[in-house]
């Protein structure tokens, strides 16, 4: 139990430059005190004692704006930063090392009992405002923008952006080995990628065909207006 809690403070320590010491994360982390506090809820619930699992689960809900089902499995060194208005569902699993930001919902999709809630796996970072909903698995070392809607599985180092989100395979250096990937700024713009490759497509056909380049334009202009 020790070692757990070292590790917790840790996490925190290493991933959040506003930590400066461990007093400071163990007094003024809600976060932590969320993780804390569902620790304790699933013994509870393992052991069969659900309804003091729930109040738990409730009080702690009520100290930090976090609300873990005290069925959810979540492994070592979760980091929930700020964490105000996190939901993590009954059948969620989140594996070690995952950072989570404020706002976050890993929610259910269906009324039936059994999987429906995400399963994150090791690494993971979710941006602030972001649902991951449904029975789906958010692979290694993932990173999912703030404020996307996943609602389909995602492989392993892909960046997740938009609603609903769109998987495209990360850029650049990839984070260091055991640091999560907190570059939220490096998020590319899939729609405009896309429109891009659309427009330049175009182009060379209208120059295989003989046409001025760009003429899509008075095609364009020749279509009457439309208010949407």
């Amino acid at each position: 139990m020790l070692k757990t809690i070292r590790e917790d403070i840790q996490s925190v320590l290493t991933r959040d430059p506003a930590a400066y010491h461990w007093l400071q994360v163990v007094l003024c982390y809600p976060g932590l005190h969320a993780v804390w506090a569902h620790r304790l809820a699933h013994r509870l619930w393992r052991a069969g004692w659900k309804l003091p699992a729930h109040l738990v689960a409730t009080l702690a809900r009520s100290l930090t704006g976090i609300e873990i089902h005290p069925a959810a499995r979540i492994g070592p060194r979760l980091f929930i930063d700020h964490g105000m208005g996190v939901v993590i569902g009954e059948t969620a699993e989140i594996g070690p090392d995952v950072t989570l930001y404020h706002g976050v919902t890993l929610g259910g999709v269906s009324l039936e009992r059994g999987k429906r809630h995400p399963t994150l796996e090791a690494g993971v970072v979710v941006g602030a405002g972001a649902k991951v909903l449904g029975a789906i698995t958010i692979g290694r070392n993932t990173r999912i923008g703030a404020n996307a809607v996943v609602v389909k599985d995602v492989g392993p180092d892909q960046v997740v952006v938009g609603i609903p989100g769109k998987p495209v395979t990360r850029r650049g250096e990839p984070a260091a080995p055991g640091q999560p990937d907190l570059r939220h700024d490096n998020l590319p713009d899939i729609i405009s990628e896309r429109l891009d490759g659309v427009l330049a497509r175009l182009d060379r056909l209208e120059r295989a065909a003989g046409l001025p380049v760009g003429g899509s334009g008075s095609r364009m202009a020749a279509e009457p207006d439309y208010m949407i």
